[in-house]
C-alpha cells in the first residue's frame, strides 16, 4: 500500500497518509488555489486504502486519523467532508477507524465545524483540545 506525504505550505496543509507505520495525518491551513486538484490525490488513496484494508485479513492495526487545522475554507471543507464520508464507509466495513479533531480552546467554531463534519459524514470524532503552549 502506497503512502502519501505532502509538505504543508502556507496555503496547503501537511499530509501523511502512511500505513506501513500507521502514520495518519492532515493538518495545518487549507486554502489551496485548487482544491479538487490538491485533495484529489488525498480522496484517491482513501479508495485504494480502504480496498487494501478491507482486503488483508492480516491487517489490524488500528487506525486514528488525526485532523489538525488552523484554518480551512470552503473549497477544502467539501473534499474533507467526502474524505471523512470514505473512512465512514470504511469503518463499516472494519471497524478500527478513529477520526480525532484537534482545536484550541479558544477557537470555538472549529470545534463546531468539527461537530458538524462528525455529523455529515456519520461517523464520530474524537474531540482533542490542543495543548497549549
Amino acid at each position: 500500500m502506497r503512502k502519501v506525504i505532502i509538505e504543508r505550505t502556507a496555503y496547503s496543509p501537511g499530509v501523511i497518509l502512511d500505513p506501513e507505520n500507521n502514520q495518519y495525518e492532515i493538518s495545518g491551513e487549507s486554502r489551496p488555489p485548487n482544491a479538487l486538484a490538491f485533495y484529489e490525490e488525498i480522496l484517491s488513496w482513501a479508495d485504494e486504502f480502504s480496498d487494501w484494508l478491507t482486503g488483508s485479513p492480516q491487517v489490524s492495526n488500528a487506525v486514528q486519523i488525526n485532523l489538525d487545522f488552523d484554518y480551512f475554507n470552503s473549497s477544502s471543507a467539501k473534499y474533507l467532508l467526502d474524505f471523512c464520508k470514505k473512512m465512514t464507509r470504511l469503518q463499516m466495513k472494519v471497524n478500527n477507524i478513529t477520526i480525532r479533531w484537534y482545536y484550541d480552546a479558544e477557537d470555538t467554531d472549529m470545534l463546531e465545524v468539527g461537530q458538524e463534519m462528525s455529523k455529515l459524514a456519520r461517523i464520530p470524532f474524537e474531540f482533542k483540545q490542543r495543548a497549549t503552549s
